[in-house]
C-alpha cells in the first residue's frame, strides 16, 4: 500500500509513535528531499536505512506509476519534508495514481501546519478553505486575491517571508482595512509566534523583517444583503448546475445570510408554479 506519513513542521516531539515504528520498518521511502528524510531518520535514532526515492514537483509525474506499481507488492512510505504530503507538497498525483490501479492508501495522520494555524488564530473553524501558496508575480497575487475577497469562509494562505509584507498591502486592497488577520510565524518552532491584526496594522511589523515558515489566515467576508429573489436565483442555478437543492441553499444561505429553511421553500415552491 501506500502509506502518507506526516512529519514533524518544526518540533521533532512531535513525531508519533506510529510514524517512528513505520520509519523503522519501512523498506522503500518516497521522500520529497532524501537528504532531508536521511536526517530526520538520524534524528529520530532511527537505525533502519530504507532505500530512499526521490519524488518531488518535478519528477512526480513521471515516478507515480512506477511507485503506485512497487506498492501492489509492497508497503511506499511517502513523506515531504515537513506536515503532511500531498497538502501543498508531493504525493497528490501518487495518490490519484494508486487510486487509478486499484492500490491501497492510507495515512498517518500527524502534524500540520494548516489545521494548526487555523486552530490558534482565532478565526471561525467551522467553515474554511486553504488556497496555498499566493502567487509570486504581483499581478497575478492581486488578481487571485480579488477573486477570493467575497469567500464567506476563513482562508488559510502559505507565504514566503520576503513576500509577507506587500501580500498584506493586496490582502488590503482586495479584502479591505478592516479584515481581520493572523500571520502564524515558525509554528512548532522555539521563535513561533502569532501576529494578529488588520493588514494596515500588520504591514509595518513586516517591513521590518520576518524570518521562517509564514501561514496566513484571513477572516471571511461577512454575508452580502440579498434580496429573496436574488438568492433564489443563485440557488436555481447552482441546482442546474448539478448541486442538490439541500446543498445548494445551504451555500447560498451561508453567503447572504438568508435563511436555509426558506431558500429550500421557496425553491419547492417555485417547482410547483
Amino acid at each position: 500500500m501506500i502509506i502518507l506519513a506526516a512529519t514533524p513542521i518544526g518540533n521533532l516531539g512531535d513525531a508519533s509513535r506510529r510514524l517512528i515504528e513505520v520509519l523503522e520498518n519501512a523498506t522503500v521511502v518516497a521522500a520529497e528531499d532524501t537528504r532531508t528524510t536521511q536526517r530526520l531518520l538520524r534524528a529520530l535514532n532511527i537505525e533502519n536505512r530504507p532505500r530512499l526515492i526521490a519524488l518531488h514537483d518535478h519528477n512526480e509525474k513521471h515516478k507515480a506509476a512506477e511507485l503506485a506499481a512497487l506498492a501492489a507488492d509492497e508497503d511506499v512510505v511517502v513523506v515531504s519534508d515537513a506536515g503532511m504530503p500531498a497538502i501543498s507538497d508531493p504525493g497528490y498525483g501518487l495518490v490519484a495514481e494508486a487510486v487509478a490501479q486499484g492500490v491501497t492508501v492510507t495515512a498517518i495522520p500527524g502534524p500540520s501546519a494548516v489545521i494548526m494555524a487555523l486552530a490558534i488564530s482565532g478565526m471561525p473553524t467551522d467553515r474554511f478553505t486553504f488556497e496555498g501558496f499566493l502567487p509570486r508575480k504581483p499581478g497575478e497575487r492581486r488578481q487571485t486575491l480579488r477573486a477570493v475577497a467575497a469567500e464567506p469562509r476563513t482562508m488559510i494562505f502559505f507565504e514566503s517571508p520576503s513576500r509577507l509584507a506587500s501580500s498584506l498591502a493586496d490582502m488590503g486592497a482586495a479584502f479591505g482595512d478592516d479584515r481581520r488577520i493572523a500571520v502564524c510565524r515558525e509554528l512548532t518552532k522555539m521563535f513561533e509566534e502569532v501576529r494578529r491584526g488588520t493588514a494596515p496594522e500588520l504591514i509595518e511589523w513586516a517591513e521590518a523583517g520576518v524570518k521562517g515558515e509564514i501561514v496566513i489566515v484571513v477572516e471571511g467576508a461577512a454575508p452580502v444583503a440579498a434580496s429573496v429573489e436574488d438568492a433564489g436565483a443563485q440557488v436555481q442555478a447552482l441546482v442546474a448546475s448539478g448541486m442538490r437543492l439541500k446543498d445548494a441553499c445551504a451555500e447560498v444561505a451561508a453567503a447572504t445570510g438568508l435563511s436555509s429553511r426558506d431558500l429550500y421553500q421557496q425553491a419547492l415552491a417555485s417547482r410547483t408554479r
